[in-house]
């Protein structure tokens, strides 16, 4: 399974939009926040990997 590298840009009420960081990329992925790990704020790197999000430093 392929790995991806996100980055919080906002959040907005249950959701919040994520940026990949490991290609270039202007557009922004929608997630609901109860698939992201609560403590995420803008500018939280994430990465993606078997269907879970996980915070990376």
């Amino acid at each position: 399974m392929e790995t991806f590298m996100y980055e919080v840009v906002s959040i907005d009420g249950d959701y919040a939009n994520l940026k990949r960081t490991d290609i270039e990329s202007d557009e922004l992925k929608l997630v609901a926040r109860a698939l992201l790990p609560p403590e995420i704020s803008e500018g939280t790197r994430l990465k993606y990997e078997w269907l879970q999000y996980e915070i990376v430093q």
